[in-house]
């Protein structure tokens, strides 16, 4: 069985490269465009770039027919079952993109809409791998996958609303644009679409704010159970690390920390702090396949 997601996932570099060693994962790339020309591999300074000098920034999903060569590429390569596991449908096509390619290709894919983003869709993806490993039907690591997306709560700090409205990804923050764009938003994923949590004036209230409701989240889990935290940036990594030393003193959970993808941060800016929380505990695998 493989595992496939999407650069949206968010995932650390060091996890990543642990899941596609270790578990085989292949994480599609997602374009982003700058002027209309692709952004190259590599470090993002090019986009940071264009969002400090507002260039046109835009982003797109794979194509259907790239998704289906990494289909096709795994099932040659002996793969019976692919479970691919998605941004939210309803900030990207890219589910679309997977379902098309599903159809097309001589082994069975479940294609999963995380209806989330960042590491959200990070540890449903790791939940997912580990499922898979251990021996797990593909409904089980498929459902492994649902049950991590939905556990984890998103919500993110932006400087400005203007690039997620000239992006066309506010959904329900849209009645807080025209006259305020000089509010400092917090905001969520819920429904698989962005909405707005509060409006504040200042920017050093919003982030305290943020990290307010993220150690609420944490507290409100016991221990036992198990809990993790990550938290993105993008052009801001010391404000990320301060946030999450404060985290850390208290919940006494440490965060990870991660970069913002490229893909993401074109809507959402410089400057954003993002916050995901959610329990630890281990995905039950279910029984081991029988095929």
């Amino acid at each position: 069985m493989a595992v496939v997601t999407d650069a949206a996932a968010g995932l650390p570099d060091d996890l990543r490269a642990s899941l596609e060693t270790e578990h085989g994962l292949i994480v599609l790339d997602l374009p982003v465009t700058v002027d209309g020309v692709p952004l190259p591999p590599g470090p993002p300074t090019a986009l940071e770039l264009a969002l400090a000098s507002g260039r046109p920034v835009a982003t797109s999903r794979p194509s259907p027919g790239a998704v289906e060569a990494v289909y096709r590429r795994l099932a040659e390569a002996g793969h019976d079952h692919i479970v691919s596991i998605h941004l939210s449908s309803g900030l990207s096509g890219t589910v679309d993109s997977a379902r098309w390619a599903a159809g097309r290709v001589p082994v069975p894919v479940s294609v999963i809409d995380s209806g989330t983003a960042g590491m959200a869709l990070g540890y449903a993806v790791r939940d997912a791998c580990a499922a898979a490993a251990a021996g797990a039907t593909p409904g089980a690591v498929a459902a492994a996958a649902r049950r991590t997306s939905e556990r984890h709560r998103v919500r993110f700090y932006v400087p400005s609303l203007e690039t997620l409205r000239r992006g066309g990804r506010v959904g329900g923050a849209a009645a807080w644009i025209g006259g305020v764009l000089a509010i400092k938003p917090l905001l969520q994923i819920a429904d698989g679409v962005v909405v707005p949590v509060e409006r504040i004036r200042a920017a050093a209230r919003a982030v305290r704010r943020l990290e307010a409701l993220a150690a609420a989240d944490l507290a409100a889990a016991p221990p036992s159970a198990g809990r993790e935290c990550a938290v993105h940036h993008f052009g801001n990594v010391a404000e990320a690390e301060e946030l999450a030393e404060r985290l850390t003193e208290l919940t006494g959970v440490r965060p990870v920390v991660s970069r913002l993808p490229s893909v993401l941060a074109a809507h959402v800016g410089l400057g954003v702090l993002g916050v995901v929380t959610g329990p630890a505990a281990s995905p039950s695998p279910g029984p081991p396949d029988r095929d």
